[in-house]
């Protein structure tokens, strides 16, 4: 057993996949017998009200520190204010969450850490448990959610010259001190060991799903509310960004305009809702809906008979959306939008649970869509396919069993004789 320090940006009751992710696998290092506590920042990104309402905060250091418990676990929170669309504001706020949280980290944990736990992005993430790590003398899990700097480069956010060799220098850092570097997909693990990662440091730790949760069926209070009993409805909930190219799929909704039980559902935020909210207005089967409390998403879902997952060109070399998984487990068949050359790509056709689609052409989203819609019974058994194959590999068991493996692994050569 082991004395785990998880440190990460995003912690429940922030309602993002990558903090409920965290959380679960914070919580099950618990339950397997490890001491772990979790140092973040207070809830700031698409929380969850309700689930905060659960989550009391106690003041530590005033409003700078406070603290609270989660399964168990002792939770450091460290201010942080609303993500903000400015990306310079942005920046400075994880740089003022790293400092405030080393200061936390050397002087105010209840006891030493054997090892941290730190998922990206930012690539920062990885220099916080360097240097939390190098003061404890405590090997760091470095867990890549995203490939940084390279996806930066896809979105078109920085261009290749000074600023990206500099992050590139960063990542190799992170790299090197780490005692171990997971990742997603066995084509994120080649990008590793192509940067010149050693193998025996990489390891492919995919992100899990609740296998048994079950979509709530229509009619329920989401369907009721919002007129989606007697509809074929499409539904993408996430994120809004540059990640996600969400001008395709109004663009393919224009274009079913004449199929009059088609909706397409949009539910989320992030920098480009207020533009996508916008141009949805004028398209009158399309429906923009803010985040929604995490407890309604077994009714979106069970409204749901085709989900969209949408990625930029190029950013799904190096991510797989982990809603994916929760998908899949629901039983939905998906139209994944996102190079053919991808592992999400991979992942749809080796699952057999839905179709791929190039993320610049409309017309063929629109093609998947009606196809969906006239041939349900073939779309259905896809989603079938899918809750297969994910009950059978992307188990939250699984995944659990791989994270204690590592902390022991790291931690077996520290051990007394």
């Amino acid at each position: 057993m082991a004395r785990v320090l998880v440190l990460t940006l995003v912690f429940p009751p922030d309602g993002v996949s990558t903090a409920r992710i965290i959380g679960d696998v914070a919580e099950d290092l618990q339950r397997r017998g490890h001491d772990v506590t979790v140092l973040t920042t207070t809830p700031h990104y698409n929380v969850d009200i309700e689930a905060q309402a659960r989550h009391q905060l106690r003041p530590r250091w005033g409003r700078l520190l406070q603290t609270s418990t989660f399964g168990g676990m002792r939770v450091f929170h460290v201010l942080m204010p609303r993500k903000n669309r400015s990306p310079v504001l942005r920046v400075v706020s994880w740089l003022w969450f790293h400092a405030v949280s080393t200061a936390v980290g050397f002087f105010a944990l209840p006891s030493r850490p054997e090892v941290v736990l730190a998922p990206s992005p930012p690539l920062t993430m990885g220099v916080g448990a360097w240097l939390l790590a190098a003061r404890w003398r405590a090997p760091y899990i470095y867990n890549v959610q995203e490939i940084h700097p390279d996806i930066l480069v896809s979105l078109g956010i920085i261009r290749p010259g000074l600023r990206f060799r500099f992050l590139q220098a960063l990542e190799r850092f992170v790299y090197r001190h780490a005692g171990m570097v997971t990742v997603l997909t066995p084509f994120a693990e080649q990008r590793l060991l192509d940067k010149g990662v050693p193998p025996e440091r990489v390891c492919v730790v995919p992100n899990f799903v609740d296998t048994a949760a079950a979509p709530e069926p229509r009619p329920n209070a989401f369907s009721r509310e919002h007129g989606l009993d007697n509809m074929f409805v499409v539904t993408y909930a996430g994120n809004f960004g540059p990640a996600q190219p969400i001008h395709l799929i109004l663009d393919a909704a224009r274009l079913l305009r004449c199929e009059p039980d088609i909706r397409v559902v949009l539910v989320g935020g992030g920098t480009d809702w207020m533009h996508v909210a916008r141009e949805a207005s004028e398209i009158a089967n399309v429906h923009v809906l803010p985040y929604q409390p995490s407890r309604l998403m077994s009714a979106i879902y069970g409204t749901t008979d085709l989900a969209l997952v949408p990625l930029a060109a190029g950013t799904g070399l190096d991510a797989v959306p982990s809603k994916v998984y929760e998908i899949m487990s629901y039983g939905l068949p998906l139209v994944a939008i996102v190079d053919d050359a991808s592992d999400l790509a991979r992942l749809v056709k080796a699952a057999g649970a839905g179709v791929v689609v190039p993320p610049c052409s409309a017309a063929s989203l629109a093609a998947a869509v009606r196809d969906a819609a006239h041939d349900r019974e073939k779309w259905r058994a896809m989603g079938r396919s899918g809750k297969d194959h994910v009950s059978q590999h992307y188990s939250r068991p699984n995944t659990a069993a791989r994270y204690d493996a590592l902390v022991r692994q790291l931690v077996a050569p520290r051990a007394p004789g």
